[in-house]
């Protein structure tokens, strides 16, 4: 069908004249062709609107005066157009064209109109045409839509001849609607517009009117009227072959076939034909004999059999004597009557007729009198469409078996006058005479029509087999097929007389008859049961005179006779073989061979072909007989000197005997042999010999070649089987070689420049060639050995081997060398030649020939990859060049470089040459992966306009196809309609793989021009619209939009996913491609949204309905791929309203009418009306999209067995399967088939020995149940893979819709309720038995995206104070819900116990996101206590507690299962599974109040597993502390670890287990902690991106976990384990360096800070004078050396007190402001908090030691100067005496000053932070109502990036400024923790400081030397070596040398600093703080005792 018909389905405001027709067209071939289900109501209707269409058939709407005026107006007042709206104003030249139509067509003005606004519509399918050019197509296509219905319509019809298997109610609405028709006289007018209607009067029509345009539309034109005439004849013929017509009609056709004339070569043309057999279908009553069940209804419907006037009138119109134009067409009728009226003569309703039955005699007399048999072959076989009607040919074969069989005398009698014709010939001959004019030749035609129609079987049916009676004796057990039962019952009469006939008239048979019984045989050989009854009778012909050698009487035609005489010529002719060089041998004197016997062996030789072509068994006795020995006769006779013509014959012949591989060896051999052509030369001898010298000297003088091509065909027939390698050894270096230079050098080169009598033969030649060259190539595999030169021994010297000939075509191919460069030109010649479009002789073999070229460009280019990766390999001198650059070069024709240019034309002729097209696609393919030369070609194809326009509809025009089909299994190849649809569909695969391995290159590519984009500007500028408008071409964009969205609109969604799943999945792939690149997204997705609906239309119809499950999955997932970055970029864009509708369509569990946007319908419209019919109220639940397409992928996946083998080893087996593994397109590993099947079959080759051949059979039949189990390991691992590809699409569309869209588009409770549908689902479906592993990753990535959003879903809600205590539970999400949540996760991480250690990394994620859920989020500290004990212990659970401990129960109730699961991850698992499995321990032991998980970690040995495995982490941990560290993996695994042996010491019980593991010991070997990294020098080593910490920063997170973890320890054990403080004293004494270091650090960072608030916390835990005793075993050196070490840590914390207390303070904190202003706000609370907690140590350190040294005053130890002055300056810790006592230094003791400079400062900030706490508490209970800048201002900590704060929405930004505000006041409560400590431990340590410095101290005289002091004193200072004031070193000062001026100073200073404001605030601070907190009244008592030591009167 012609291009024209492909068009858009743009009916409804197509042309009254196209638009309607075609949508007719589309309905009756969708209904009746199709069969497409529920489509008869549609056609009815459309039957109903079109039957005056049908009544006055082709008739025009006739011209009208005011419609003329109104369309002359149209320019001015506008005018309405049908199917549009409103009226429109349309150009002055638009009405000129439509007149010019109208007069054109003589139609309307108003019709002309539309069909040409139609085809200004319709302009983008045409390129190049205007649209008046185009309306002209679409006049004739509508014409053509209607014929086409008809005959579809007459077609459908009940009757005698076919079924076309329709339902019983379409038939009778066809059959009576039909009926109507021709009642009407359908027929009289089918008749007058067959003969009104011409191609030349048209295209007069037109060219006067300038109607046509370039050759493409003249053709198009010409066929569719040529379409159009066909189509009625067929109609009428139709209806003949399945209804008799009225008597009237009868004679109308009658009529009209009196006047008809034959075509130029005497044949009828394809419509006079079609009414020709519908007239022999008239008179057609053989049907009666086959007995079908409705029989007797036709009889009745026979007017022929009822009706006596119809024979009447029928009888005398053929008897009356007028002679029609044709004579020969008139006697064909007329024994058709003769045949019509002999049966009906032997019916019971021919008695009535007995007056005309009897002239059947005389008719059929004058029948053959016009040489009736002659015209059948003349006139009726050489119509080119006889032989492609599967019912012309059986009316033919019955009007001719009929003629055998009823008229058997008439038969005899013919056969009588041959006999008495061929004596008359031999008594002329005998006497020299002139021969008779007078012969009869009807037998001739007879036979010659039997022989020419039966050679030729298109259908397959072998009607010839009615020919052949199988007789007993043929019953050989060889022998298959349909005949093999028939001789047990006697065969029909009918068959019984015609092969009596063929019999018979083989039996002394005139030799004037010979040629043409041969020829007989020929047609009636033809298919495989034919040629063997054939040969049969041939061999029995002989056999009964095989005494008779000479064969004088025996039977001419048989095999005995036949090869007697060849082997008679070779005896004769070998004898005349003239010297090799005498002259005699040019020309053709033939002594030997007259023309009747070159006629008579010509037509045996070619029976003998057709014979052992068709059978094997025929093959093998022939050319294998040794008397005969055909195959040596045949060669003889090629060396002697007979016609070239016979020649050919031998070798066509031979060629057949070719086919068996056993004779083509030996034919091989034989050839070399005899030196047909000649490849040794004789020494001396002067030229060449053989076939080469026919060639050159005789075939090019005569002009014909069919020597050489005949040789060609043979040795095209002899390389399909094999070559010998051997071939020629002995005499000649072996192998194929002299062959091919022979093919290539003398018939390939040369073909383009002989000369040839006929055309058609130059094209041939080169077909026959190239398809050697095709062969050669497509079997050659380049192996190594083919690069290594060999030598072979040659008549004693060495000489280099052939390679095998496909190495020396690639060779050729691969250089610039003269076989490429006319392989190119023949591919120029041959795309120049179709642009004509015209018809040339040899036009056949010209396509063929081009075909061969492309196979070979494309083979190269598949081969070419290994054969110079083996030639590099090799270092070989060998140079080639690669072809896809060859292909660049320039051509010697044009002059330009457009080799790839003309391949890529060849697809714009894919209607005509769809093999030739799908070849060029290939190779653009393969060309297309070389990203330099896509650049290069994107200027070839876009340089010349109307190329580039060419180009464009070429790809455009084969994605278009409609009759493309995709192949499947259970189709038949042989159908060649099929495999012409199928090439098609692989074209189109082509160019979609094509553009996507060229969208993957960089721009500018093949793919973008192809698609439509800009190629010369940046592609993202590029605007995309719809074809046609502003000038846009139609491009492959369009194409496949068009093919995806055909179905869109209907309830049963895109057709091509069901028809081609492959290809609807590349276009669905290309459509994400472009959707996903940087440059093509913008312009793609809005071209999609906006012009398209494209998303929306097709996820409306997921999930697809699998025809083939890998496709489907597959087209699925590029679908959601798409959606999901659809999703994305209407989020980001703020097109709210796209992201809704999408959301909906997918999330929505209400069915989808409820959504339906405006305007739309289709399946929404549907679901309403049936709703709406049934009444329902409540609209019941649909599932969700999302959930049902995650039903459509089956988790199952069906394993292949394991291979059971006999003969092959397994293993091997194995190796071999994996070995031919390789990576496909899609990126599965699959095996190579083909690749297998050779390793394997050249396996069984290998074998050798009689035991191997006899195993043959079962060796090979194991090796195919191999490949098919290594097929269906292929198929099972496609579907894997796309079912993962789905799945991981799915998961991403379903995280883009949580995670990307904005989060108020789905309301929370419905988000949360999503996604627990989602998350069941997905467990269900892969805890289910037979789910396949390879998913499980997938899901369980999914699982935790999921369940991370759960838990944020339910976290937010709560934050927003939403239904936190509702009655179903925790949220809007139930608690049972959530329980059956973490139940099927649990299920889940125990499925995957064995294995699958990284996937559990997902689901440990998942576990602690779900059991964060029942986390109480942070709650202000209000510091009000508020409730009493016993109100809190008999207060109701909470939510979060009752969901806790639910969760805890369904944990423990999976036991120890799951705990060793968890712990073996957690001990030795994957570095990421480890930190989250101990995450996980972490968080379960933190609910485990009945600590079971504690005690199974204790006791199954993970404890102490896990606290070893920090001594080999040490090593790693040192080495993150280099500059460059190697990965941070070991130390998130040793913080994960800390935090869990952390959580584990928080209990006692842990904290126990702990020491007795030896953690401590652990910690202590650990030598990372002295490895402290200088801060400075790293300075310049940092990580510039933020995210590698530096050194300092690494060591501090390994340090701070370690110091934590002691804290813990020590305070779990501190009631009852000194153990415990003893260990960690030790680890403080063995890192002692390092902690000194840390404690004098200079820079105090906030990380410092944090290390020293830790560590001084520890030291004043354990460095305590008591501890040393309790340790019991220490010897005394050793112990007087961790008392230097404690005395030291005592100074240092003293001297840290004086910096932190004093001079430094302020500095610190403006620091922390500099350092980072952004984030100087919580920066600085973390260094108060940092610096009040080393602050509170250090203070209750100094409590500990005074109360540990003594509990009264006077033998407490001083820790303090007995100087009150407050710290001032930098250097306040050096002046804290006054400068009169220069004598004195306590240099090292800070003064009492500072513990009072201390608290004043905790007082003044404990107000500070009291007031801060109240603000932001009252701003947190009245959130609602602060201003939009304050929550900005709060948020803005908590946001990171500029400008975050303004994109986050009042909900979230609320949310955040809820969340601060705790952050803030918790921060607030902890400062005023920290103070109120402080301030207690200030005023206990200066109360027994004054109390012993006023009461109990011994002022001294400084005169006194040093020793000289009270000996009270001076003994406690001695004894008491733990003394914080034993200076250190002989140059420290005694503190005996306090002088009372020094006290009485101390008093009246510390007098003055606590003053009545101070007392005032510390008891305020009691009042408002300590009263619920702390001791209550505790500073008031210790202020009133500080007071009364004050005002204390001198002594």
């Amino acid at each position: 069908m012609c291009a024209a018909i492909r068009l858009q389905n743009y009916y409804s405001n197509g042309a009254s004249l196209w638009g309607p027709l075609k949508e007719l067209w589309e309905t009756v071939d969708g209904a009746v062709l199709r069969k497409q289900p529920e489509s008869i109501h549609l056609l009815e209707r459309q039957l109903k609107k079109h039957k005056p269409h049908f009544l006055s058939l082709f008739k025009n709407p006739p011209k009208n005066a005011g419609e003329r005026e109104r369309v002359r107006k149209a320019s001015t007042d506008g005018i309405a157009i049908q199917g549009q709206q409103g009226s429109r104003l349309l150009p002055e030249q638009l009405l000129t064209e439509a007149f010019i139509l109208s007069d054109l067509f003589d139609i309307g003005e108003l019709a002309a109109l539309e069909l040409l606004l139609a085809g200004e519509q319709q302009q983008p399918y045409f390129p190049g045409l205007t649209r008046g050019l185009v309306a002209v197509l679409l006049y004739w296509d509508g014409k053509l839509c209607m014929a086409n219905s008809l005959r579809t319509l007459i077609q459908s019809r009940h009757g005698k001849t076919f079924t076309l298997d329709l339902s019983g109610e379409l038939v009778a609405l066809t059959t009576r609607f039909t009926d109507e028709l021709m009642n009407q006289g359908l027929t009289k007018r089918i008749l007058s517009l067959v003969s009104d209607i011409s191609v030349t009067r048209e295209f007069e029509r037109l060219q006067k009117e300038r109607g046509l345009g370039n050759e493409k539309h003249r053709k198009e034109v010409s066929e569719l009227i040529k379409e159009c005439r066909q189509a009625l004849a067929d109609s009428l013929f139709s209806w003949t072959c399945q209804s008799p017509l009225t008597k009237e009609d009868t004679l109308a056709l009658i009529i009209h076939l009196e006047t008809v004339t034959t075509q130029a070569d005497g044949s009828l043309d394809s419509v006079s034909l079609a009414l020709v057999m519908a007239l022999l279908y008239c008179l057609d009553v053989s049907f009666i004999e086959q007995g079908t069940e409705d029989r007797e209804d036709l009889l009745q419907a026979m007017p022929l059999l009822t009706e006596r006037q119809y024979v009447s009138a029928v009888h005398s119109r053929l008897m009356d004597g007028q002679p029609w134009k044709l004579p020969g067409l008139q006697a064909v009728c007329r024994l058709t009557w003769a045949l019509s009226l002999r049966i009906l003569s032997q019916l019971p309703q021919g008695s009535a007729l007995v007056e005309f039955t009897e002239a059947d005699e005389v008719l059929a007399d004058q029948a053959l009198l016009g040489d009736v048999f002659l015209f059948m072959k003349e006139g009726m076989l050489k119509c080119e469409s006889f032989f492609q009607e599967e019912f012309y040919i059986r009316r033919l074969h019955s009007l001719i078996t009929d003629f055998l069989a009823l008229m058997p005398m008439k038969v005899k009698q013919l056969r009588s006058r041959a006999d008495e014709d061929a004596r008359l010939v031999h008594m002329s001959l005998q006497m020299d005479g002139e021969l008779p004019t007078s012969l009869h030749k009807d037998l001739d035609h007879l036979m010659i029509l039997i022989g020419e129609f039966y050679s030729k079987d298109p259908f397959g049916l072998e009607l010839g087999l009615e020919f052949w009676c199988p007789t007993e004796s043929l019953q050989h057990t060889t022998l298959h097929g349909s005949y093999l039962g028939m001789a047990l019952q006697r065969p029909p009469h009918k068959q019984v007389v015609l092969s009596k006939f063929v019999r018979q008239m083989g039996d002394l048979l005139p030799s004037t008859l010979y040629i043409s019984y041969v020829r007989m045989l020929k047609g009636l050989s033809n298919g495989p049961q034919c040629a063997h009854y054939c040969f049969s009778l041939l061999k029995t012909n002989g056999a009964t005179h095989s005494d008779n050698i000479q064969g004088v009487s025996g039977n001419p035609v048989s095999w005995e006779h036949f090869f007697h005489s060849l082997m008679l010529y070779h005896e004769n002719l070998r004898r005349d073989l003239p010297n090799l060089d005498a002259a005699h041998y040019r020309h053709m004197h033939l002594r030997g061979i007259t023309q009747r016997e070159l006629d008579g062996l010509t037509s045996f030789l070619q029976l003998l072909t057709t014979i052992i072509s068709w059978s094997e068994n025929a093959r093998l006795a022939l050319c294998e007989h040794p008397q005969w020995t055909p195959g040596v006769v045949m060669l003889g006779l090629l060396q002697c000197s007979i016609p070239p013509i016979l020649k050919a014959e031998l070798l066509h012949c031979l060629a057949a005997c070719g086919k068996s591989p056993e004779i083509a060896a030996s034919l091989w051999q034989s050839l070399e042999y005899t030196q047909i052509l000649q490849t040794v030369k004789a020494p001396g001898q002067r030229q060449a010999a053989g076939i080469e010298v026919e060639l050159n000297e005789i075939e090019s003088s005569c002009e014909e070649y069919p020597l050489t091509r005949g040789f060609c065909h043979l040795i095209s027939t002899l390389v399909e089987n094999s070559v010998s390698v051997n071939l020629g050894a002995g005499l000649r270096v072996p192998g194929f070689q002299p062959y091919l230079n022979f093919l290539r050098d003398s018939v390939f080169l040369p073909f383009p420049t002989r000369a040839y009598r006929h055309p058609a033969e130059k094209w041939e030649v080169a077909d026959a060639v190239l398809e050697v060259f095709h062969k050669l190539l497509r079997d050659y595999e380049p192996q190594p050995s083919d690069f290594v030169q060999e030598m072979v021994e040659l008549q004693g010297e060495q000489v280099p081997t052939h390679k095998p000939p496909g190495h020396s075509i690639m060779f050729h191919l691969l250089n610039d060398s003269p076989t490429l460069a006319l392989c190119l030109s023949l591919l120029e010649e041959g795309v120049r030649q179709l642009d004509t479009y015209a018809p040339f002789p040899g036009k056949k073999s010209l396509e063929s020939a081009v075909l061969h070229c492309l196979c070979l460009l494309d083979l190269a280019l598949q081969k070419e990859v290994v054969f110079m990766d083996l030639l590099r390999e090799s270092q070989s001198s060998l140079l080639v060049s690669p072809l896809e650059q060859l292909l660049q070069g320039v051509s010697a024709q044009t002059r330009r470089a457009d080799h790839i240019v003309n391949i890529a034309r060849y697809l714009y002729h894919s209607s005509s040459n769809p093999e030739a097209a799908f070849q060029s696609a290939k190779i653009l393919r393969r060309i297309a992966n070389y990203p330099n030369i896509q650049m290069r070609l994107v200027g070839d194809f876009t340089h010349d306009q109307a190329v580039s326009e060419k180009l464009m509809a070429g790809f455009v025009e084969c994605l278009d196809n409609e009759d493309a089909e995709e192949w499947t299994e259970k189709e038949d190849e042989s159908d060649q309609q099929m495999k012409t649809a199928h090439i098609r569909h692989k074209t189109q695969i082509h160019i979609l793989n094509l553009l996507i391995t060229s969208l993957e290159l960089k721009t500018p590519n093949l793919a973008l021009y192809l698609l439509g984009y800009e190629v010369k500007k940046p592609v993202s500028c590029t605007t995309l619209q719809d074809p046609g408008v502003l000038g846009c071409p139609r491009s492959c964009l369009h194409a496949i939009l068009s093919l995806l969205q055909k179905g869109t609109d209907k309830r049963s969604g895109p057709v091509l996913t069901q028809q081609a799943p492959h290809l609807a999945e590349l276009c669905y792939q290309v459509i994400y491609q472009l959707c996903a690149c940087q440059d093509t997204s913008g312009p793609t997705m809005r071209y999609l949204r906006t012009s398209q609906d494209f998303l929306f239309s097709h996820l409306q119809h997921l999930p697809f309905t699998p025809s083939n499950q890998i496709a489907v999955l597959s087209q699925m997932s590029w679908l959601m791929k798409t959606a999901a970055i659809e999703l994305r970029v209407t989020s980001l864009n703020r097109q709210r309203s796209h992201t809704q509708r999408l959301i909906n369509l997918l999330l929505d569990d209400q069915p989808l009418a409820q959504h339906a946007a405006d305007g739309e319908s289709g399946m929404e419209e549907e679901n309403r009306t049936v709703s709406g019919f049934l009444h329902f109220d409540t609209v019941s639940k649909v599932r969700r999209k999302l959930l049902s397409v995650l039903d459509a992928i089956d988790f199952s996946q069906d394993m292949p067995e394991l291979l059971q083998l006999d003969f092959f080893e397994r293993t091997l087996i194995e190796q071999v399967i994996s070995n031919c593994e390789h990576v496909n397109e899609q990126g599965h590993t699959v095996c190579n088939i083909k690749l297998l099947h050779r390793v394997l079959v050249a396996e069984i080759n290998a074998l050798q020995g009689m035991a191997a051949i006899g195993q043959r059979p079962l060796l090979i039949e194991e090796v195919n149940s191999i490949l098919q189990q290594v097929v269906e390991r292929n198929r099972v691992r496609r579907s894997l893979s796309a079912k993962r590809h789905t799945l991981q699409s799915w998961r991403n569309l379903v995280e883009t819709l949580l995670t990307a869209c904005p989060t108020d588009v789905i309301p929370a409770d419905d988000r949360q309720l999503i996604i627990r549908d989602l998350l069941l689902d997905l467990h269900d479906k892969i805890l289910s038995e037979d789910a396949a592993g390879e998913l499980m990753p997938i899901v369980a990535g999914a699982v935790f995206t999921l369940t991370a959003h759960l838990s944020q879903s339910v976290l937010s809600e709560q934050q927003q104070g939403a239904g936190l205590e509702t009655s179903s539970g925790f949220a809007s999400i139930a608690n049972s819900a959530l329980h059956l949540i973490l139940r099927k996760l649990l299920n889940f991480i125990l499925s995957t116990g064995g294995g699958y250690p990284r996937l559990r990394t997902h689901l440990y994620g998942s576990l602690l996101y779900y059991l964060q859920i029942a986390q109480k989020p942070d709650e202000p500290d209000t510091l009000q206590t508020g409730k009493a004990m016993w109100e809190r212990l008999t207060a109701p659970e909470d939510s979060f507690s009752k969901l806790q401990m639910e969760n805890l129960a369904i944990i423990e109730s999976y036991g120890n299962a799951l705990m060793v699961v968890v712990c073996g991850d957690a001990c030795d698992g994957h570095e990421i599974s480890r930190m989250l499995a101990l995450a996980v321990l972490d968080r379960i032991l933190s609910i485990d109040r009945q600590n079971q998980w504690l005690l199974f970690i204790c006791n199954s040995g993970y404890l102490r597993s896990l606290v070893e495995s920090l001594r080999q982490d040490d090593a790693a941990l040192q080495s993150l502390l280099t500059p460059q560290p190697p990965l941070l993996k070991p130390l998130y695994i040793y913080e994960s670890k800390m935090a869990l042996l952390t959580r584990v010491a928080k209990t006692e019980q842990g904290a126990v287990e702990l020491l007795r593991c030896g953690l401590v010991a652990q910690l202590i070997e650990c030598q990372v902690f002295d490895m402290v990294p200088d801060s400075d020098s790293h300075r310049l080593m940092r990580d510039t991106s933020g995210f590698i910490p530096s050194p300092l920063d690494r060591y501090r997170q390994i340090l701070l976990p370690s110091l934590r973890l002691l804290q813990v320890i020590l305070t779990s054990t501190s009631m009852n384990h000194q153990q415990g403080a003893l260990q960690v004293l030790q680890w403080l004494i063995v890192h002692g360096d390092t902690i000194q270091s840390l404690l004098r650090c200079q820079d105090l960072s906030l990380g410092a800070l944090k290390e020293l608030s830790l560590l001084t916390g520890i030291i004043s835990k354990t460095a305590l004078p008591g501890a040393l005793e309790k340790g019991g075993e220490i010897n005394s050196a050793a112990l007087m050396e961790f008392q230097g070490h404690i005395n030291r840590f005592q100074r240092l914390c003293l001297s840290l007190l004086s910096r932190l207390a004093g001079s430094e303070r302020e500095s610190l904190l403006k620091q922390a402001e500099v350092c980072a202003p952004g984030e100087s706000a919580e920066r600085r609370e973390e260094m108060e908090v940092a610096m009040q907690q080393v602050c509170a140590n250090i203070m209750q350190y100094c409590q500990t030691l005074l109360l540990q040294s003594s509990a009264q005053a006077q033998f407490s130890i001083c820790l303090f100067s007995p100087s009150g002055t407050e710290p001032a300056g930098r250097d306040a810790g050096h002046t804290d005496l006054p400068s009169s006592l220069p004598s004195l230094s306590y240099s090292r003791l800070p003064s009492l000053g500072l513990v009072l400079y201390l608290l004043k400062n905790c007082a003044a900030d404990f107000f500070r932070f009291h007031q801060s706490h109240r603000q932001n508490l009252s701003k947190l209970q009245s959130l609602d109502q602060l201003p939009p800048e304050e929550l900005k201002e709060l948020c803005q900590g908590l946001v990171s990036g500029p400008g975050g704060v303004e994109k986050i929405s009042s909900v979230q930004r609320s949310l955040l400024a809820k969340r601060r505000l705790v952050q803030l006041i918790n921060n607030r409560a902890k400062l005023l923790a920290l103070c109120s400590y402080i301030i207690e431990t200030c005023l206990f340590v200066l109360w027994r400081h004054l109390e012993y410095y006023l009461l109990h101290c011994v002022p001294t005289d400084p005169k006194h030397s040093l020793l000289h002091g009270p000996g009270l004193f001076r003994q406690r200072l001695t004894d008491d070596s733990l003394s914080g004031l034993q200076p250190s070193g002989s140059r420290g000062l005694n503190l005996s040398k306090v002088s009372q001026q020094d006290l009485d100073l101390l008093k009246s200073d510390i007098a003055a600093g606590f003053g009545e404001v101070l007392q005032r605030k510390l008891l305020e601070v009691e009042g408002l703080y300590s009263q619920v907190r702390s001791r209550y009244t505790f500073i008031q008592a210790l202020v009133r005792r500080i007071r009364g030591l004050l005002q204390q009167p001198k002594t």
